[in-house]
């Protein structure tokens, strides 16, 4: 697998800073103009791709009151599953006048289907790329039919134990696809930071050779910086225009200021790593001439045995270093030496 991916021209890989993508999901409330919004504030706020899910209720689910259709705990406690996705889903009629918006501003747009009417209606908007969401991981004909577009594939492993991962990445590559993420996920919204596992990032792109990153529910950017000390080279987050606005994500969901910083700082995490190494950094040079070095505290006769009392390492660097120390003491002077004079070869004979 290519651990150099092109989403809409924009590369993705470990040399570059993490692609941030801004989840839209139901955050628009409703309201097609939210979403508008939603996608220009994500652009301004520096995210490189905003992303939104394709369904609606009908493809996701069915009308029942059955027990197992019904949500209990959590953010969506009282709803049924049809109630949910009727509330949260992004209309068909939608997805062309969003798409069209997000290429006039000039930011990138694609979505996750989660069935293939979905990619069908994507195909024919001509998306970039494709996402599927954890939940599916395990809908191996959809990641099938994803996966024989030949377009770039981000998956996320939430609640995916490994032989899941194996198999979804093994539908993948059969099926055309050679440009592929692995996002770690923890499926639980909001997500707690103290599950967040974060070094599974670098073992999934180890394991399985592809690129990897963060699809990250915990709240604020905590979580996400870190990841990207771990080589995310993607970090997903859902973004909202403000949590009191309330929506089916909100609680969980970053507002304005705080994508700012998450594009800003990932950046600067970013550009901190570096590579491992020991040389001299061009920022330290100007410091060396502030080592320690050996130095005659009191004025010295030539003949005069040097001391603790008489040397000392101290700052500044024009001395002998102090590693010399052990072995001047007890010697003589070879010549006077004023109070504040650095000891080198020449005034104590010393050689290496």
């Amino acid at each position: 697998m290519n651990k150099k991916i092109e989403i809409n021209r924009h590369v993705i890989s470990n040399k570059h800073p993490p692609y941030i993508i801004a989840e839209l999901s139901a955050n628009h409330n409703g309201d097609i103009e939210r979403a508008f919004q939603s996608i220009k504030a994500a652009k301004d706020c520096g995210a490189d791709a905003v992303k939104i899910q394709t369904y609606t209720a009908e493809t996701m689910t069915i009308k029942s009151d059955r027990e197992e259709f019904k949500i209990k705990g959590g953010l969506w406690d009282g709803y049924d599953l049809y109630s949910l996705y009727k509330w949260a889903e992004t209309p068909y009629e939608w997805h062309k006048p969003l798409f069209d918006y997000a290429h006039k501003i000039g930011i990138t747009i694609f979505s996750t289907p989660f069935d293939v009417t979905a990619v069908d209606l994507l195909e024919d908007l001509n998306a970039p790329a494709y996402k599927i969401a954890s939940f599916e991981v395990t809908d191996l004909p959809l990641v099938k039919r994803v996966a024989q577009t030949k377009k770039p594939m981000i998956i996320s492993t939430g609640m995916a134990n490994l032989q899941e991962i194996n198999d979804v990445v093994e539908t993948a590559k059969l099926n055309g696809c050679r440009d592929l993420i692995l996002l770690h996920c923890i499926s639980s919204y909001p997500a707690p930071a103290s599950q967040s596992n974060l070094r599974t990032i670098p073992d999934l792109a180890d394991r399985f050779e592809v690129l990897s990153g963060l699809s990250d529910h915990t709240m604020g950017t905590t979580i996400a910086m870190a990841s990207v000390a771990l080589g995310a080279s993607v970090i997903e987050k859902h973004f909202t225009l403000s949590r009191a606005d309330k929506g089916p994500d909100s609680d969980f969901s970053l507002e304005p200021l705080e994508l700012i910083e998450l594009c800003e700082e990932t950046k600067i995490v970013y550009q901190s790593l570096g590579i491992a190494g020991y040389e001299l950094k061009d920022a330290e040079a100007s410091g060396l001439k502030f080592r320690r070095s050996l130095y005659a505290v009191k004025s010295i006769k030539k003949g005069e045995k040097f001391t603790n009392e008489n040397v000392r390492s101290i700052r500044p660097s024009n001395g002998l270093l102090p590693k010399y120390l052990g072995s001047i003491l007890g010697k003589a002077a070879k010549k006077d030496i004023e109070n504040g004079t650095p000891l080198t070869i020449l005034n104590t004979g010393l050689r290496d």
